[in-house]
């Protein structure tokens, strides 16, 4: 149902409807949801203290092969430069390695090494064990749909980042 409500910030009068608030209100609890997440995660050593996705990269490179960092800056909403000191940092690490890139001189790609390999599968049951203790009350129909309409939201939030400029 649709109701009048009063900008505070232009002073106009929108109208809002119940499908409106109950978008802005899964976006709220998706963002509080994600400070929480990237919390837990720098906790769990998933996530590097300075808010790098060492998991995610490492994800990327397991799921999908070696990568230039530019395609896997691409995959994300972040910059070139903040993936590369990702990577330069997993690479100190000896978590990754740059290695020639057939298709491009200047352009390395990015791949694990076989510690790297094995500290995403420690990771990944860390996550895994993490999860099995997650959502008692929901079952898995209801998670896995729940997961299909932040997916859908959050595409629908990076088109319209991308028409905003």
């Amino acid at each position: 149902m649709a109701s009048a409500r009063h900008d505070q910030r232009t002073g106009a009068d929108a109208i809002v409807d119940g499908k409106a608030e109950a978008i802005a209100e899964l976006m709220l609890e998706v963002a509080q949801c994600f400070f929480r997440i990237r919390a837990l995660g720098q906790k769990t050593g998933l996530i590097t203290s300075w808010g790098g996705g060492a998991y995610g990269f490492m994800r990327s490179l397991a799921l999908l092969g070696p990568l230039t960092v530019p395609q896997i800056a691409q995959m994300r909403p972040t910059s070139r430069q903040r993936m590369q000191r990702l990577a330069d940092e997993l690479a100190a690490e000896g978590l990754v390695e740059f290695i020639d890139n057939p298709k491009h001189r200047r352009s390395k790609l990015v791949q694990l090494t076989r510690k790297g390999a094995a500290r995403y599968g420690e990771l990944n049951a860390q996550l895994m064990a993490i999860a099995s203790t997650m959502g008692v009350a929901l079952d898995e129909a209801d998670i896995r749909k729940t997961a299909e309409v932040v997916r859908q939201l959050s595409n629908d939030v990076k088109v319209r980042s991308e028409q905003l400029g």
